[in-house]
């Protein structure tokens, strides 16, 4: 089969759980059945790659144009990008789109090459109203891109239970063509890795147990709620917030000021690290972390709790999305539900009840090694029986192969 990916993220241009998935997705595709798949990746980027059967060709940012609205220029930028990657998609069976930053290119493969579209869940517009402080009124535009893909895919890979309904409930998608494949994670890579120099380096003492969270400054990361929860926190513990690339300056500054407010009302020491960091030194902070923090509102899946599960660190999630189907509460870590204000608008309702829980939860394991012990040990070994990235390789060839041979592509 000859399948086509656009991908707004690829290596090295990774920033998000989407990058992550398209990564090792296409490394799977490309070596199952003896490598007889040919991958074509087409991504925003620099990039030119082959390897066999997998070639990676990324888009150069192409001329700005004038937009009244600066924040109207990721936008313009994006529409263009897609023109290019449709005008370069031929020889094809299939199209596979990631985020709605494809999804103007894949609606004109699909038309211009008459083959199935696929579609990813790795998060829908309407949930994210936040993405308005980027985009400014481009982000009715956006949502509008995303409507009109899904409306018109030929199937839908849904991360999670909680996305199939959502894509279901929010664009009328049929559940027929909606097929929950989870995300993975390399079993190889994340493991638990010791390096007591990496935690040295970042001026994380070693001697003193940490909280960790990994992840950009964005709202739906829930960075600012788990900030606010620091001063709730038993004494003697030390928290580690690699947290970088924010959104905006906007919560670039609230993030500044959030934590020089937390440091100041807390007695746990605060090591806030800014880089976003290679994945090695990533690993060896899953590694040692006693607990890892996911506190988003909004998380179709969250690759991010596999990646420290599968280093043997429990996990305090919010329960939201799909993160349920991955974190088993009470036995690889705890989950902390939101009252969120509305089905679009998921912010918390009280966000002071929600730092407090976030607090609670952390308390709670971070004053019982053995239960975190045998937490860590449950937590790996669910991942490896669950999430293994061959896997849902195998799954998603399989449902090209069923969409290529059903003619839906011809209506």
């Amino acid at each position: 089969m000859r399948i086509t990916l656009l991908t707004n993220e690829y290596p090295p241009h990774v920033y998000g759980g989407a990058g992550v998935h398209v990564e090792y997705l296409t490394r799977e595709l490309a070596a199952l059945d003896d490598h007889r798949h040919q991958i074509d990746v087409r991504c925003f980027g620099d990039q030119y790659e082959r390897h066999g059967n997998l070639s990676v060709t990324g888009i150069a940012a192409p001329p700005a144009l004038g937009a009244r609205d600066p924040r109207h220029a990721k936008f313009f930028d994006t529409a263009q990008r897609n023109l290019a990657m449709a005008a370069a998609a031929v020889d094809l069976d299939i199209v596979h789109c990631h985020t709605w930053y494809a999804h103007l290119a894949g609606c004109l493969v699909k038309q211009l090459a008459g083959v199935p579209l696929v579609l990813t869940t790795h998060s829908l517009e309407p949930h994210r109203p936040w993405k308005a402080e980027q985009l400014g009124t481009a982000y009715q535009a956006s949502t509008w891109v995303e409507r009109t893909a899904y409306q018109n895919a030929d199937g839908v890979v849904a991360v999670s239970q909680s996305m199939r309904r959502d894509v279901h409930d929010l664009y009328g998608v049929p559940f027929d063509r909606i097929r929950v494949i989870h995300n993975g994670i390399d079993l190889d890579e994340y493991r638990p890795t010791l390096s007591p120099e990496t935690l040295e380096a970042l001026d994380i003492d070693p001697a003193i147990p940490y909280v960790l969270f990994v992840g950009r400054i964005t709202r739906q990361k829930g960075i600012i709620h788990l900030v606010h929860a620091l001063r709730h926190l038993t004494p003697g513990m030390q928290v580690v917030l690699c947290a970088g690339a924010p959104d905006t300056p906007e919560i670039a500054a609230e993030m500044t000021e959030a934590v020089e407010r937390a440091r100041a009302a807390t007695t746990s020491r605060v090591v806030w690290i800014s880089d976003m960091l290679p994945k090695p030194k990533v690993i060896a902070l899953y590694t040692h972390a006693a607990v890892f923090v996911c506190p988003s509102v909004y998380e179709p899946f969250g690759i991010i709790n596999l990646e420290a599960m599968a280093c043997e660190t429990p996990v305090v999630a919010s329960a939201v999305g799909g993160i349920p189907e991955v974190v088993d509460d009470g036995r690889t870590g705890l989950l902390v539900p939101i009252d969120a204000r509305s089905s679009t608008d998921v912010e918390p309702r009280d966000p002071e009840r929600f730092a407090r829980d976030l607090a609670t939860a952390i308390n709670t394991l971070m004053a019982d090694p053995a239960r975190r012990a045998d937490m860590a040990a449950r937590a790996r070994d669910r991942v490896e029986r669950e999430f293994s990235w061959r896997s849902i390789a195998r799954k998603t060839l399989d449902f090209y192969d069923d969409l290529a041979g059903n003619g839906r592509n011809s209506r």
